[in-house]
C-alpha cells in the first residue's frame, strides 16, 4: 500500500472527524452486543419456566417485555451512533476528494506545455475523476467499514470467549482459511484493477479525441472506422472488467460458505456440550448463532473492502505518477518582478525535444520598450517559437533571452506572463459568453471596457448582430463562430488586459485585407507605448513595425526597417511586391 501513504496527510488534516467516527463506531458496536445477550437471557427465562424453575407466568412475561424494550432502546441508540459515524467519516471522504482534486488540478496548471504534448487529455481527465473517485471510496466506505468490522470482531469474539472459550474456538476455525483466501484473491484484484483503470483511460482519451475531431471525421466519412476502433477497445475493456469482477465474485460465496460452516459447528458442538451439561442454558447456543450471524456481514464485506483498497492503491499509483512530475518551466524567483517591455535575444538556439527539430539557430535581436517587432517567414521557419520563448512557454538550451536587461529565468514567472497579452496562432475560446471570453484577459473589466476592446478588435459590429449580443454562448472551443470572429475575440481578450508586451501570432490569417487594415490601425494606436510582436505571413502586417526580421529554417536571413528591407533584394521585398500585386488584382 505504498502509493496510499501519500494520502496520510489528509487523514492528519481531518483527524478530528476520523477520531469522532472511531469513537462512535466502537460505541455502536458495543451496544450491538446487547441484543444477542438479551435474546439469550429471554430464552433462558422460557427454558426455566418449561423446567418449572419459574412458576409464575407473569414473571416470564415481565422479563420478556423488559428485554424487548431494552433491545429496542439499544437498537435505536446504536442506529443514532452509526448515523453520526457515517456523517463523520463519509463527509471526511468527500472533503478529502475535494482537496485531492484541487491538488491534482493545481499540479495540472503548474505543468509545462511539454507535458500536455506527451499525455492525452482523456487520460488526464480520467485520473482527476475516476481515479480520485476510487481513492474516495478508500477514505469513505473503506475506512468506515474497516473500523466497523475490526471493532465488531474484537467485541463479539471477546464476548464469545467470555461465555464459552471452547465453543468459540470451534466457531472461529474457518477464519484462517478466510485470511489466506483474501490474501490470494487480493493480489489478483490489485493487478486486474490496475489494468481496468488503464483501459478506462484509453476509452476516455479515445472518446475525447473523437468528439474534438467530429467535424473532420464527418467530412472524411470515416465514422465507421472510428466505431470499429472504439468497439475493439470497448470489447477489450469489457473483458478486463469481467476478469476483475470474476475475482471479486469469489469473495461473497466464500464468506457465506465459511459462515455457514461456523453455524453448523455452533449447532453441533454447542448442542453436544449442552447435552453433556458443559453449557448451562440453551440460550447460550442461540446467543452464539446470533453472534456468528453478526459476523456474516463484516466477514462478507472484507472482500469488498479489500477490492476497494486494491483499486484505490492502483488509482493512487496512477495519480502519483502525475503529482511527482516536476514542471520543466520553474518559477525561480518568489519576489515580484516589474516588467517594462524591452526584449533581447542573444544567440538563441532552440530544439523541440518531442520532434528533435531545431526551430531556432543563432537568433539575435533587440527590441526596445514600446517598439514594434514584425516577424515574417515561411511555415515552420520558427516564428511562433520566438513568441513562446518570450512568454517562457519553453526555456532555451543555448543562448540567452533578456527582458529589461535581466535574464528571463531570473524574473518572477507569473509576473512575466501577467505582463504579456498573447494571441496564439490557433484562437481558443471557452464554452462561455462572448463577454466572458473577452473578459478572460481581465476578470474585473467593466462592460464598457469589454465593448471598447471588442471595438478595437473590430468585432463589436458582429457581436451586436448576435441575438443575445455579448451574452451569446460561443459553444465549446468557439464552435459557433467563424475563424475570423474567434481570432478577433482573442485579440480583444489580449487588448483588455492592457499588458506591457503584446504578442500577435499570425492572428489575422482568417480575416480579409480590409478588416486587417482596420485592426492594424487600431493596434498601432493602442500599442503606442507597449512592446509589440507581430508574427505574420503578410508583409502588410509588418510595414509599420520599428524592426522586421525574416526567418528561414530558424535563421534570421533579413533584419531591418520597412525602408531598409525594401532597398534590399530578398524575401521581404519579393513577398511585399507579390502580395501588393495580388491585392490590386
Amino acid at each position: 500500500m505504498k502509493a496510499l501513504r501519500y494520502l496520510n496527510k489528509f487523514l492528519i488534516k481531518y483527524k478530528n472527524r476520523l477520531i469522532l467516527g472511531i469513537i462512535f463506531t466502537i460505541a455502536a458496536r458495543i451496544l450491538s452486543l446487547v441484543t444477542p445477550r438479551l435474546i439469550g437471557q429471554s430464552l433462558n427465562v422460557v427454558e426455566q419456566y418449561i423446567q418449572n424453575e419459574i412458576t409464575d407466568i407473569s414473571t416470564v412475561r415481565h422479563n420478556l417485555l423488559k428485554n424487548i424494550f431494552l433491545i429496542l432502546g439499544a437498537v435505536l441508540i446504536s442506529g443514532l451512533f452509526t448515523f453520526i459515524m457515517r456523517q463523520a467519516i463519509i463527509v471526511m471522504s468527500r472533503k478529502i476528494e475535494f482537496d485531492l482534486k484541487n491538488e491534482i488540478f493545481e499540479q495540472y496548471q503548474r505543468l509545462s506545455s511539454k507535458f500536455y504534448k506527451e499525455n492525452r487529455t482523456g487520460d488526464l481527465m480520467n485520473r482527476i475523476s475516476e481515479d480520485v473517485s476510487k481513492v474516495r471510496m478508500y477514505f469513505g466506505p473503506g475506512i468506515m467499514y474497516s473500523i466497523n468490522i475490526t471493532t465488531l470482531f474484537v467485541v463479539v469474539i471477546a464476548n464469545m470467549i467470555r461465555i464459552d472459550a471452547t465453543l468459540t474456538l470451534y466457531t472461529v476455525l474457518p477464519l484462517p482459511i478466510l485470511s489466506v483466501s483474501i490474501y490470494i484473491i487480493s493480489r489478483i484484484i490489485n493487478e486486474r484493477s490496475r489494468i481496468v483503470q488503464e483501459y478506462l483511460s484509453k476509452l476516455t482519451a479515445f472518446s475525447q479525441e473523437f468528439f474534438s475531431g467530429i467535424n473532420v471525421i464527418k467530412a472524411y466519412n470515416i465514422e465507421k472506422y472510428f466505431l470499429r476502433d472504439f468497439d475493439d477497445l470497448a470489447e477489450i475493456s469489457k473483458e478486463k472488467n469481467i476478469s476483475l469482477y470474476k475475482a471479486n465474485a469469489l469473495f461473497f460465496p466464500l464468506m457465506v460458505l465459511l459462515i455457514g460452516a461456523s453455524n453448523i459447528l455452533v449447532i453441533y458442538i454447542g448442542g453436544m456440550r449442552y447435552i453433556n451439561g458443559q453449557i448451562e442454558h440453551f440460550g447460550v447456543i442461540a446467543e452464539f448463532i446470533i453472534y456468528v450471524n453478526m459476523l456474516t456481514w463484516p466477514v462478507a464485506v472484507v472482500g469488498w473492502i479489500t477490492s476497494i483498497l486494491q483499486q484505490a492503491e492502483a488509482s493512487q499509483k496512477r495519480i502519483n505518477e502525475f503529482l511527482e512530475v516536476k514542471p520543466t518551466i520553474q518559477n525561480l524567483r518568489e519576489e515580484p518582478s516589474t516588467i517594462e517591455g524591452k526584449i533581447e535575444f542573444r544567440h538563441v538556439n532552440f530544439t523541440y525535444d518531442e520532434t528533435n527539430i531545431q526551430a531556432l539557430k543563432d537568433v539575435s535581436f533587440t527590441l526596445e520598450k514600446g517598439k514594434t517587432l514584425a516577424i515574417l517567414g515561411k511555415t515552420g521557419s520558427g516564428k511562433s517559437t520566438i513568441a513562446e520563448l518570450i512568454a517562457r512557454i519553453y526555456d532555451v538550451e543555448d543562448g540567452e533571452i533578456l527582458i529589461d536587461d535581466q535574464p528571463i529565468k531570473s524574473l518572477n514567472l507569473f509576473d512575466l506572463r501577467r505582463s504579456i497579452g498573447f494571441v496564439p496562432q490557433e484562437a481558443f475560446l471557452f464554452s462561455d459568453t462572448v463577454a466572458n471570453n473577452i473578459r478572460f484577459g481581465e476578470k474585473n473589466a467593466s462592460d464598457e471596457r469589454v465593448k471598447e476592446a471588442a471595438k478595437n478588435a473590430h468585432i463589436a459590429q458582429n457581436i451586436e448582430q448576435f441575438t443575445k449580443e455579448y451574452d451569446t454562448l460561443v459553444g465549446e472551443r468557439g464552435v459557433t463562430l467563424s475563424g475570423g470572429q474567434k481570432q478577433r475575440i482573442s485579440i480583444a481578450r489580449a487588448i483588455i488586459k492592457d499588458p506591457e508586451i503584446l504578442i500577435f501570432d499570425d492572428c489575422l490569417s482568417a480575416v480579409d485585407t480590409e478588416t486587417e487594415e482596420i485592426i492594424l490601425s487600431n493596434l498601432q494606436r493602442i500599442s503606442k507605448d507597449k512592446t509589440t510582436v507581430i508574427i505574420s505571413h503578410r508583409a502588410s502586417s509588418a510595414r509599420n513595425a520599428d524592426l522586421i526580421i525574416v526567418l528561414d529554417e530558424g535563421t534570421i536571413i533579413q533584419k531591418g526597417t520597412q525602408e531598409e528591407l525594401m532597398r534590399q533584394e530578398g524575401f521581404y521585398k519579393n513577398l511585399y511586391n507579390q502580395q501588393l500585386t495580388e491585392d490590386q488584382g
